[in-house]
């Protein structure tokens, strides 16, 4: 009985086996995460300069007479301009991560991506969203004037109606599925630099 009471708890602690991290599966994962990152990046520039090189093309092509359809154009276009400015700073962030920083760098910089994440997020999606709305509505009001009223009414409510799906369906999905790759990144990085210490 005596045996069962002298047990050496320090020394069975010291004995167990301990789960750590596989640095390896963990750098692979940072380097996916920086490679779908910059993927992302050279995409959105992509689909947003040729959005713009067709609106432009449209603009040149069919001459539109309205002043506002004009206005609208030039608003869509600086909506995306600056949308795709603010993006493009993620670009330097992305190719700072480097195979041969401590874990201290790769949470810094994942932390520096995060914050730049959710500006990009909240902030620029409003604007760019509130401004591309005000920028399409303005431009169609030419072509609505044309239509009979429940041809403009249709026009205008399917083009809400999408940009309202986009807003309050898709593009929440995509900026959990973001936070989500982000902050298990960080999350191991934290606990590895916590069993460093």
């Amino acid at each position: 009985m005596d045996n069962d009471n002298n047990i050496d708890f320090k020394d069975l602690w010291k004995k167990q086996s301990v789960s750590q991290p596989d640095m390896q599966d963990l750098l692979a994962r940072v380097n996916k995460f920086k490679r779908a990152g910059l993927r992302s990046l050279w995409i959105t520039n992509m689909l947003l300069f040729a959005t713009t090189a067709f609106i432009v093309f449209v603009w040149i092509y069919y001459q539109p007479q309205f002043i506002s359809t004009k206005i609208g154009i030039i608003v869509t276009i600086l909506a995306m301009m600056i949308y795709l400015f603010v993006y493009n700073k993620l670009l330097s962030t992305y190719k700072s991560i480097e195979t041969t920083q401590t874990n201290q760098e790769y949470l810094q910089n994942l932390i520096l991506i995060k914050k730049k994440q959710q500006f990009l997020q909240t902030t620029m999606m409003r604007f760019y969203f509130a401004t591309l709305t005000f920028g399409i509505c303005l431009y169609m009001y030419e072509y609505a004037s044309r239509m009979t009223f429940l041809g403009a009414s249709l026009a205008y409510g399917l083009t809400l109606l999408w940009m309202a799906v986009n807003w309050f369906f898709i593009l929440p999905k995509q900026i959990k599925k973001q936070q989500f790759k982000i902050n298990s990144l960080i999350e191991k990085f934290e606990e590895i630099n916590k069993q460093l210490l």
